[in-house]
């Protein structure tokens, strides 16, 4: 399934294509959409490199989300080595509480 389009619906797609292009154009169509498609790629990865270059020249550092997502990992780890201790009293006083009856984890 791509795009949330059955079979049948892709079908029915291009049968609609073939009657309103012909079988003649369709390689013309296609040549074209694929063109196209490859001058976006190469705009894009154009656009990035040139990005890229100058964040290099200019010294910034571009890769910032990567330092964020450590940092922000690193603190959440720091923040269950302190509740690690927390849940253990909490644990305790449940089990005391219910007695025979077991939690569900």
């Amino acid at each position: 399934m791509y795009l949330f389009i059955s079979g049948a619906e892709i079908f029915v797609i291009l049968l609609i294509v073939v009657m309103l292009f012909g079988a003649d154009k369709l390689p013309e169509i296609a040549r074209g959409l694929g063109k196209g498609m490859r001058q976006i790629k190469d705009a894009t990865n154009d656009i990035k490199r040139e990005i890229r270059n100058s964040a290099e020249k200019n010294d910034i550092d571009i890769d910032i989300a990567a330092k964020v997502r450590d940092e922000v990992s690193k603190a959440t780890g720091n923040f269950d080595d302190f509740t690690r201790p927390i849940k253990k009293v909490k644990d305790t006083i449940i089990d005391d509480l219910t007695g025979p009856i077991k939690r569900n984890k």
